[in-house]
């Protein structure tokens, strides 16, 4: 259950209506890194968490805050395109509220959709996308997946904000910068929270000893003039394992040619007949197959004269 407060976590009182800003904004609600995102991953991490209480409680409080910077942003947006486009003046566009919009640099599905609102897309108009959103049921993955989804979205506020003057539309930013900024450590600190509780990486407990040794701790590069050898990822210990990093030249460590096999003859592909007959009745087949027994069994319930 969830409850609404009227009042808004923080001020989006812009200064002045400004359309082409508005459409800068939607990047931030709903683009692959806007608030959207990053509710609704924290949302279902929070939901399909399997540890009861401080884990828990934690993922649903900041995905439930992110409602409401969501809320703060459409918010803001709306009121941005009030009276919107001001500045627009010629006669046609006085008499077309959506030739008016693209003049004055609103996005037209602005005005056109939501009647002078935000919508729940990114800057270019393209809808928001559960797939954005990661939630694995493994903390420690998605954690680090929030970590890089906060830095992202404070990535794209921060440049927001050097694209406008208006110090309304700032003080909200500003804010925002700061609960980004707080998001990533917490984070990061909940990683560290995970390790010392003992919830270690599910993959690497359960799946350490099978494992190849040799290729857990080298560094293959693939340019005879690269510089990775410099830095710490090519020397030194692994973080798992204390193994001894190598730095190696890539090269193949098999015989094994990348070759797709010879096609299934009724998938018709182009081949030089190279490598033999293709094998029939898989994919193709077993399609053709299916197909004559649908057909078959339709005929079947058929009675004479039908």
């Amino acid at each position: 259950m969830f409850q609404h407060t009227k009042a808004l976590q923080y001020n989006a009182k812009p200064e002045r209506p400004d359309a082409l800003y508005a459409a800068k904004l939607q990047e931030v609600i709903g683009g692959q890194f806007g608030e959207m995102t990053v509710m609704m991953q924290y949302l279902w991490q929070g939901w399909n968490c399997r540890v009861p209480g401080k884990y828990k409680d934690m993922i649903l409080d900041i995905g439930t805050e992110e409602i409401g910077h969501v809320e703060m942003l459409t918010t803001m947006c709306a009121r941005l395109l009030e009276g919107a486009p001001s500045e627009t003046q010629a006669d046609a566009a006085a008499a077309n509220p959506a030739l008016a919009a693209v003049l004055g640099g609103q996005n037209v599905q602005q005005a056109i959709v939501t009647g002078g609102a935000a919508m729940p897309t990114n800057a270019q108009g393209v809808p928001w996308n559960g797939g954005y959103i990661v939630a694995s049921g493994d903390m420690l993955a998605d954690f680090r997946h929030n970590v890089a989804a906060e830095a992202q979205g404070r990535l794209q506020v921060s440049r927001l904000y050097q694209m406008t003057d208006d110090p309304g539309v700032r003080d909200m930013l500003q804010f925002l910068l700061a609960r980004d900024t707080f998001h990533q450590q917490q984070w990061l600190l909940g990683i560290e929270q995970l390790i010392e509780d003992g919830h270690t990486d599910g993959i690497q407990d359960s799946l350490a000893s099978e494992e190849k040794t040799e290729p857990g701790h080298t560094f293959y590069s693939f340019d005879p003039d690269s510089t990775a050898a410099e830095g710490r990822w090519a020397q030194g210990t692994t973080l798992v394992g204390d193994h001894e990093i190598q730095y190696a030249f890539g090269t193949p460590l098999s015989d094994d040619v990348q070759q797709v096999p010879a096609p299934d003859p009724m998938l018709f592909a182009t081949y030089d007949g190279s490598m033999g007959p293709g094998k029939p009745g898989t994919a193709g087949g077993a399609f053709v197959q299916g197909a004559e027994n649908l057909i078959s069994k339709a005929k079947d319930k058929l009675t004479p004269g039908e």
